[in-house]
């Protein structure tokens, strides 16, 4: 039951020292409202840096450059080629790989035409496992599927900018021809690229077309340009780079302490040393805001301290007349409680509605701000903001509680 009599006293002494309450919880005020500004601003900026990672968080990436060192009687600045042979000894002999995207890309200045209409693009030949480790959104049509792959068909899957330029007039590109470099490929997908900034503008002026068919017909036969794989479930990134970089190394006769012949990227790798950095940007909040709520507590004891000091004759005759300690110490902890949950929950608040704001008006009105995304408010933190909020205004008046419970009734009685 709820003990009226308690919460009219905890009323009566707040609304008596108005000013010096409100100064002093003023502090978990703000040390509540800067947690969830912080750690909002934090998820904003994570939002925001994610979405550059427009690729499997796992992918590991291959090319080749020219060795630095001689080997085996071949001399260094070697330029070092690699065949679709290579894929099938990754398969055969590094079991952790999931999936391999092997990739070109068509060389030289050439125009690609539709009718009367021409432009410059790029043109890359792919496989249908590319959409495992860089997904792409099909708009109509389709993607390059295995068949394409296995009959060098001279189909193509367009971007935006492709029909923005060649396609102006037309309503659907499906099933029409366009001539890359005097071979002519049906189009039979349209795609938007998926992304932010320089890579969407990049992927909305390719053209996918299958790998086969852009080896045999751009003499490229038995080349790979890169390529890029997945490890299984289970398999960290680095373990599959290793291997891999070492059989292409034994394969090609390239020296093992030649660090220059093969270039790779570990995604993995990057996302965690990214997600390192969240981790530090949220503790480094909570250590910023628990101090600003610690410095609240400490004025919010020191409240309660006076209360219990102004309060002495009064608790004396609580005593005197059968109180117990535990209804003296819940007293002074429940009033310490009120004070502090309510600033608390006054700056949780104002900090949710402020970041719920920003957020509102970043996505209405489509604001870039750099790597920065709408800032978020994680349903999590806000609960453990408010269960932090009851123990700290537990632990603040613990201690003015114990020595208002300590209260001898007939010193406390004497006292003027």
């Amino acid at each position: 039951m709820i003990d009226i009599d308690k919460w009219t006293e905890i009323y009566k002494t707040v609304k008596k020292h108005k000013l010096r309450t409100a100064l002093t919880a003023f502090g978990v005020f703000w040390g509540i409202f800067m947690l969830v500004l912080l750690l909002g601003a934090g998820k904003g900026l994570e939002t925001g840096i994610m979405t550059e990672f427009n690729i499997a968080k796992n992918a590991v990436f291959f090319w080749t450059q020219r060795t630095s060192v001689p080997y085996m009687g071949l001399k260094a600045g070697r330029f070092i080629k690699m065949t679709n042979d290579d894929i099938a000894a990754i398969r055969a002999n590094v079991p952790e790989v999931a999936v391999i995207a092997p990739s070109n890309q068509l060389q030289g200045d050439f125009a690609v035409t539709y009718g009367t209409k021409s432009s410059s693009f790029t043109v890359n030949g792919e496989t249908p496992e590319v959409l495992q480790v860089k997904p792409t959104k099909i708009k109509t049509g389709r993607f390059i599927n295995q068949k394409d792959i296995d009959e060098r068909r001279k189909v193509a899957v367009v971007g935006p900018r492709i029909l923005e330029l060649l396609f102006e007039k037309e309503k659907n590109p499906l099933g029409r021809y366009i001539n890359i470099k005097g071979n002519h490929f049906m189009v039979v997908g349209t795609f938007e690229p998926v992304g932010k900034d320089e890579d969407v503008v990049q992927d909305a002026q390719t053209i996918y077309i299958p790998n086969t068919t852009l080896q045999q017909t751009f003499n490229q036969v038995n080349q790979v340009g890169f390529f890029a794989m997945t490890p299984k479930p289970g398999i960290p990134a680095e373990v599959v780079e290793q291997k891999v970089k070492t059989l292409l190394m034994k394969r090609h006769d390239v020296a093992p302490t030649d660090l220059k012949a093969f270039g790779s990227a570990n995604v993995e790798k990057e996302y965690q040393d990214v997600q390192g950095m969240f981790a530090g940007i949220a503790g480094f909040s909570w250590l910023v805001s628990i101090g600003t709520i610690i410095a609240g507590i400490i004025g919010v004891g020191n409240i309660m301290l006076i209360v219990v000091k102004e309060r002495t004759k009064e608790i004396g005759v609580r005593k005197a007349l059968g109180a117990t300690p535990i209804s003296i110490i819940s007293l002074i902890i429940q009033e310490s409680i009120v004070i502090t949950g309510l600033a608390g929950y006054i700056g949780l608040l104002a900090g949710t509605g402020l970041v719920a704001l920003i957020e509102s008006l970043m996505i209405k009105f489509e604001v870039k701000a750099g790597f920065f995304g709408p800032p978020e408010v994680n349903l999590g933190i806000a609960i453990t903001a408010t269960l932090l909020l009851v123990f700290a205004g537990a632990l603040a008046g613990l201690i003015p509680a114990t020595k208002a419970a300590r209260v001898n009734p007939v010193v406390a009685l004497q006292e003027e």
